[in-house]
């Protein structure tokens, strides 16, 4: 129980929980929903490498989700470019889901 009394857990799910909100929450830019998911999965970064670190096993599997968390943020930018380039803005007003 020394991992929760030193702030291990505490401050990667308090950063999980912002980035929730965050993208929960009435955000008007694409951008913006993107950043906060790239929160989240720093916060769960953060969250499986000390928990490995401290209970001894190996790191395989932080690897694997680091590779998988850059593959994400970069589809994600490859659709908010896209969506730029066709629409003009990312503002989700602008959107309109007979157009895709």
């Amino acid at each position: 129980m020394m991992m929760l009394n030193s702030g291990y857990v505490f401050i990667p799910l308090t950063l999980v929980g912002c980035g929730g909100w965050v993208f929960t929450s009435k955000c008007k830019h694409l951008l913006n929903t993107l950043l906060s998911l790239e929160f989240i999965m720093l916060g769960i970064f953060f969250v499986l490498s000390n928990c490995l670190s401290v209970s001894g096993n190996e790191m395989y599997f932080v690897l694997f989700f680091l590779s998988m968390v850059a593959c994400e943020g970069a589809l994600g930018l490859s659709l908010l470019v896209s969506i730029v380039r066709t629409h003009g803005n990312d503002h989700y007003n602008s959107f309109s889901i007979l157009q895709c």
